[in-house]
Order: structure tokens, then C-alpha cells, then sequence
């Protein structure tokens, strides 16, 4: 039993890129054009196109085609997207200008810049989300039989319900906090619901006062939920703000406003100089939520000098103020989209696919060595992968089973598995990444069980997160030793696998499997990074590969070869691969991009980008896949993978990409991606000012994750 990090340093990200930098700057195309490719205006900056993308997020909880409590999902989903692109991305910003580091995107925004203009589109986004709340959603709930409530919209038998409540089950956990020079302002947590009291007396030297509502609380508190059809709820803030005089006795209570704060959650990690990986990062941890305050959201109602005291308390300025009018946590009504029991306000249930195993033989791996599985999540159940994870943990002929894990959920059937194959006897090896953004305490619990299972748990390298989806079985077999494989666009994560959509690979590849074993031996091990055969991993091999995959096809379309481009990616953003992108219409590659989230590239530029088409899928599943096409004179190409088109996917992770061979499976891949591309529902195209506007329908609509939805519906009826 052993855990560890590997402290080395792998490539050099900043030569590497360099590289490729001088073999696009040189292009003929470039020079051409004479457009200079490193032109600002030729890139959409990441955080605005990111918010873009939650815009499109909050059109489906506007869209009165979706079913009423599925628009709310959606709402709740912009919420927690907001939450943490503040925590990370606006905190990330603000320590470069507090360091006085001006790290201009390709784009040429500087930290400053961006904050501003993130403060003005976030003000517009948020004032979207109340008015889809207060003006579609509520009245289309109310229709319902389901309200949320005030206290002073509450029957009398109701408000007498509440007040018993408020004081036997809440008034006992508060506790009202002072704010005057002998009791400081409290040290509030990350996204805590809180309440600032306005106070008014001769007898007090403080007109303020704060409580905070613990987290043990419920924040939405039914009535009889469910009782003859009939849901009725008030909020908890709500109910504290109408019994806060109960807290300061004999003080005069002029107000009471629900406020929260958000911190930067970002972790501070040094792994070259840390002797335990894990225990450094539970400290860290610990410290996220008293990080430094980012945002601060109040009641529209609350006065504009409690505010400037709020913010003057955080050291924030009113840049990083939002003011709401409704609930001040979207999330908190998540909920209610599970326990309100209306199958006509929610999405049609499915049951997805399961792989048929033959007849005589219940054994997976007889079917892989057969031929391999290509499956589409969440189209495709999960549970085969969770066969192969099993089967293999039980099997007596399995001697290893080497994996990585990235996000596995709090309830993983997976860890289970090998933390039982690591107990039965069997070499088992997990490469846990304890730096997955916001998985950490769960990463730290499932790597503390599989250490006491037996298992070696390594943490990766120093300097890099390990996102590669790799699942490597040795089987004891009459010909010898023999090795499968499942590859992953997504993560091990079965609660996720039924909204996120994603490819795996379940192969016996002889050349596939040895690749992979060679990069668990880097992983694990002391060596140089692999040279693999058919595999390309990040940080080494997979940047280089893209760009010149691209520039094949630039070649191919000046020689006259049939030439295309069609990617499917969550992100587009790395600028190298965008110049090479451009240099490749610029020579008459037509270029499909299918992004879901992300997009510096800009589109539709004369001269530069008129053959790039981008377009957006946001619908009831995540699109998450990531799919590689080239045209390839003819002998097309495509690649499955786990990494986004980033810099920081290229060079500060470990991610894997590998070819779709087998001519069947190459060819429903290529089926599946011309679906995607159709879709006239759900598909938004990216407009050259980088708004997205819906695909115009020229024909029948088709909505493509429905699509595929009919079609595993269509195989369960036969």
C-alpha cells in the first residue's frame, strides 16, 4: 500500500507551444491574407464567451417548450454555474490585479478591464434570471398548485404552523451577533445565508446586527407538500426576517435584509514542497471558505448604506455588488424539481441501453476480445462500464486493474469495486486527482479507502491534474496475459453518466492497451514520458498532433484533396490551434465546430474565418463529449478524447486522445455527429460578435438529443 505525487516536471509547455506558434505564423495562407492572426479582434475573450454560455443556459428555463419544473432545474443550474465562475475564475482575476500582473488573454483584455465588463454582463444576466423567475416561472408554478410563499401571504392557520416552527425547531440554533467596536463583524462563510439587522435604540452603541442562518437549516420549508395536489412553501430567510425582533429584546428592529457572500475558492497549493500530498490538500480545504470575498449579493430592498457597510466589510466596492429580487439562492429550489410528483412537468423517464451480451456467456471480456464497444452515455447505459469494473474486481483470472479518477461522485460503485479487488488479493493501482475542482474531500475520502483496501493510490505529478479516463484490466488467459481497456470522454461518475453526454471505448487493442499501460509506468513510476503508438497524450504529443491535423488539412484543400474539419469540444480557447483553425479557412477547409461552452474563436470574419461555422448545444443532457473529425483526403479520421482545445488541457493536464478504428464504429460516430449537426431545436450558432442566435429551421425540427432518445426507445419496443 503506498500513496504519493510524483514531483517532476514533464515538458515544456511554453517551447512546445512556441513551436507550433512559428509553424502557423509562417503559413502561405497568412501571408496571403496579410492579416495579422494575433490581432485582439479576432478573439472572443474566455470569461465573457463562458457567461455566454450560461446565457443560453438561462434561454431553456425561459423556453415554455420544456416541461415547468425542468425550466426551473435549468435555473438552478445558471445559479451554481454563477457560484462557481465567481469562486474561481472572478477570484482569479482580482489576485492578478491585486499582483499587478497584466495576463492579457489572446484577446488583449487585462484583468482590470475584464472585471468590469464581467460586472456589467453578470448585472444583465442576473437581472434576466429574476425576471424569468418572477414573471414565467411563479405565475406558471402558481397555475400549478405550487407557490412559494411570504410570511405575510401565509393563512392564519399556516402562519400559526410557521411560528411554532420558527420557535421550536429555529429560533434555538440562532444566534444574534452584535457589530460595534467590542464584538467584531463575523467571520461568515462561503455562501452562507445571512441576515443584516438594522437596529435603533438610545441604550446601543451599534445600529447593526448579523445572523447567521446555519447550514443545518433548511432553506425552503414546505407546508404539507403534496397534500391534495397542493405545494406551498416559504423560504427560511424569509421566515427569520419575520421573527428577527424575537432576537434583540428591548432594541427597536428598523429592517432586515438577507445578504450573502461568495470567496474565492481557488486552492494555493505547493506540491514540491509538501511531504503529504493529502494532508496539504484537507488544510487547504479547510481555508476555502474564509478565502476572500468576491461578490455580494443583497434584497433589492436593503438600504443603500447597509450595503455600503456590507461592502466595506468585505473590502469590496459596488462594482461587486449584486442586488436580487427574489430568492437570493436559485439552487436552494433544486429540491423541488425532485419532490414535487408531477411526471407532466418534468422530462419523459428513459431507460437507457444496455449492451447485449451473448447467450453463452455472461462473461464481458469474451465480448470485447469479439469486437470492440463503442458506447454513447447517456444513450448507453453505464452500467456496462460498471460490468467491466465489477466482473473484473470478481474474476479469479484478473491479476491487475489499473485507473484513473477524476470526479466519482459521493456514492461510487467503482471505488467499491477496487477497494474489494484490492482486499480479494489483486494489484490494484489508482491515480486519484486530489486537485479536481470542488471533488477534493470526496477524492480524499475514496483515496483514504482504497489506502486501507490494499490498493497503491498515487496523486499524480506535481504540476499537473490527471483528467485522462483510463480503466486497464491484466487477465490471466490460455494464450497468456492479455490486457483490456475502457477509454473514457467522461468521468466514473454513474450519477452523472445519466445527464452528461459522453463516448467509452472498451477495447482489447493490443497496441491501445500497451500505449496505456506505458502511461500508468509514467504515471506511477520514474521514467520519461512514454513514446506511444496510437495513443496521444497531453502534456506531450496531443497539442502537436491537433495542430498538424489541421494543417493536413490546409495542405490537402490547397492541393485540391477533399478537406473538412468537424470538432465537438466543451471549450475552444488555446490560441495556437485557433491561428492554425484560421490559417485552414483562409485556404477553403470548411470547418464545423460543435462548442459547447467556450469559444475564443470568432467566426464569419472575411478573409480569415467565412468558412468556420460555430455552433452551441444546450438542451436536457450535458454536452460533454469530445470528438475529433478530418477529412483526410477522403480517408477520414476521428479521434475520441477527455481534453477541451486549451492551453491548460494541453499543457497543465493529463489527457488522452485515441483513434475510432474499427470501420463499424467509426462509421456510427461519424451518424451520431451529422445528427448533432442537424439539430435545428436546440443548436444556437455563433454570430461574429460572439452572441449566439438560434439555428434557423429549413425543414422537419429536429432536437438531436431527442433524437437519440427515440431511438434506444424505439430498440426497447422490438
Amino acid at each position: 500500500m503506498s500513496s504519493t505525487v510524483r514531483t517532476r516536471e514533464v515538458s515544456d509547455a511554453p517551447a512546445s507551444s512556441e513551436a507550433t506558434h512559428n509553424l502557423i505564423g509562417t503559413s502561405p495562407a497568412e501571408k496571403t491574407t496579410g492579416r495579422d492572426l494575433s490581432d485582439p479582434s479576432l478573439y472572443n475573450n474566455r470569461e465573457l464567451s463562458l457567461l455566454e454560455y450560461h446565457q443560453r443556459v438561462l434561454e431553456e428555463a425561459d423556453d415554455s417548450s420544456n416541461p415547468l419544473l425542468e425550466r426551473l432545474k435549468f435555473l438552478c443550474i445558471v445559479a451554481a454555474n454563477l457560484d462557481q465562475f465567481f469562486e474561481v475564475r472572478v477570484a482569479g482575476l482580482k489576485q492578478q490585479r491585486l499582483s499587478h500582473l497584466s495576463l492579457a488573454g489572446s484577446d488583449g483584455i487585462g484583468p482590470s478591464e475584464q472585471l468590469a465588463a464581467i460586472s456589467a454582463r453578470v448585472r444583465q444576466m442576473v437581472n434576466d434570471m429574476y425576471r424569468t423567475w418572477r414573471e414565467r416561472l411563479v405565475p406558471a408554478m402558481e397555475e400549478n398548485n405550487i407557490f412559494f410563499l411570504r410570511c405575510d401571504e401565509l393563512t392564519p392557520e399556516e402562519k400559526q404552523y410557521y411560528t411554532n416552527y420558527y420557535q421550536k425547531s429555529v429560533h434555538p440554533v440562532l444566534t444574534p451577533l452584535a457589530v460595534d467596536p467590542v464584538h467584531p463583524f463575523p467571520q461568515l462563510l462561503n455562501k452562507s445565508l445571512n441576515v443584516a439587522v438594522e437596529l435603533e435604540g438610545d441604550t446601543i452603541n451599534t445600529t447593526l446586527g448579523v445572523v447567521q442562518v446555519p447550514h443545518i437549516l433548511p432553506r425552503l420549508l414546505p407546508y404539507r407538500a403534496g397534500e391534495r395536489g397542493m405545494y406551498r412553501y416559504i423560504f427560511i430567510g424569509n421566515l427569520i426576517q419575520s421573527h428577527v425582533d424575537s432576537l434583540f429584546h428591548g432594541v427597536a428592529v428598523k429592517g432586515a435584509y438577507q445578504f450573502r457572500v461568495t470567496r474565492n475558492s481557488n486552492l494555493y497549493l505547493d506540491e514540491e514542497e509538501t511531504d503529504n500530498f493529502l494532508e496539504t490538500v484537507e488544510h487547504e480545504l479547510r481555508k476555502r471558505s474564509r478565502g476572500d470575498a468576491v461578490r455580494l449579493e443583497v434584497q433589492s430592498d436593503c438600504p443603500p448604506h447597509i450595503a455600503e457597510q456590507l461592502l466595506q466589510t468585505f473590502a469590496l466596492t459596488e462594482e461587486d455588488l449584486y442586488r436580487v429580487d427574489g430568492p437570493i439562492n436559485f439552487l436552494r429550489l433544486m429540491p423541488v424539481t425532485e419532490e414535487v410528483d408531477r411526471p407532466d412537468l418534468k422530462f419523459r423517464p428513459f431507460v437507457p441501453a444496455r449492451v447485449t451480451l451473448p447467450e453463452s456467456t455472461q462473461d464481458i471480456f469474451s465480448q470485447i476480445r469479439a469486437k470492440p464497444i463503442l458506447l454513447h452515455h447517456p444513450y448507453d447505459s453505464f452500467e456496462t462500464v460498471l460490468d467491466f469494473i465489477r466482473q473484473a474486481a470478481e474474476d479469479p483470472q484478473v491479476m491487475a486493474i489499473k485507473q484513473t479518477l477524476y470526479r466519482t461522485g459521493r456514492n461510487s460503485p467503482i471505488v467499491e469495486a477496487l477497494a474489494e479487488a484490492a482486499e480479494s488479493g489483486k494489484q490494484v493501482t489508482v491515480v486519484i486527482e486530489l486537485k479536481a475542482s470542488f471533488e477534493e474531500a470526496a477524492n480524499i475520502k475514496w483515496a483514504r479507502m482504497l489506502q486501507e483496501a490494499g490498493a497503491q493510490v498515487v496523486y499524480g505529478i506535481a504540476g499537473l491534474i490527471t483528467r485522462a479516463k483510463l480503466a486497464l484490466v491484466v487477465r490471466r488467459e490460455e494464450n497468456g496475459i492479455r490486457r483490456y481497456l475502457h477509454l473514457g470522454t467522461g468521468n466514473y461518475n454513474p450519477a452523472t453518466a445519466r445527464s452528461y453526454e459522453d463516448f467509452g471505448l472498451l477495447t482489447s487493442d493490443p497496441i491501445i492497451t500497451d500505449d496505456t499501460a506505458e502511461l500508468f509506468n509514467w504515471l506511477t513510476g520514474v521514467s520519461l514520458f512514454p513514446e506511444l503508438k496510437k495513443i496521444k497524450a497531453a502534456p506531450k504529443g496531443l497539442h502537436e498532433l491537433i495542430v498538424e491535423l489541421i494543417q493536413r488539412e490546409r495542405r490537402h484543400a490547397m492541393e485540391g484533396k477533399p478537406a473538412g474539419i468537424y470538432v465537438k469540444v466543451n471549450a475552444l480557447v488555446d490560441e495556437d490551434v485557433i491561428k492554425a483553425l484560421y490559417t485552414a479557412s483562409q485556404a477553403g477547409v470548411k470547418i464545423r465546430l460543435l462548442v459547447r461552452g467556450v469559444c475564443c474563436l470568432r467566426p464569419g470574419i472575411p478573409g480569415v474565418s467565412e468558412n468556420i461555422t460555430v455552433r452551441s448545444i444546450v438542451g436536457r443532457f450535458l454536452e460533454h463529449s469530445r470528438v475529433y473529425r478530418f477529412e483526410n483526403a477522403g480517408r477520414h479520421e476521428i479521434y475520441l478524447g477527455s481534453a477541451d482545445w486549451t492551453a491548460r488541457n494541453f499543457f497543465r493536464r493529463v489527457e488522452t486522445s485515441w483513434p475510432v478504428q474499427d470501420p463499424s464504429l467509426r462509421d456510427r460516430v461519424e451518424s451520431i455527429l451529422e445528427v448533432y449537426w442537424r439539430d435545428n431545436v436546440k443548436a444556437r450558432e455563433q454570430s461574429v460578435d460572439a452572441t449566439y442566435v438560434r439555428v434557423p429551421t429549413e425543414g422537419p425540427h429536429l432536437d438531436a438529443q431527442a433524437f437519440f432518445l427515440e431511438q434506444i426507445r424505439s430498440v426497447s419496443k422490438t
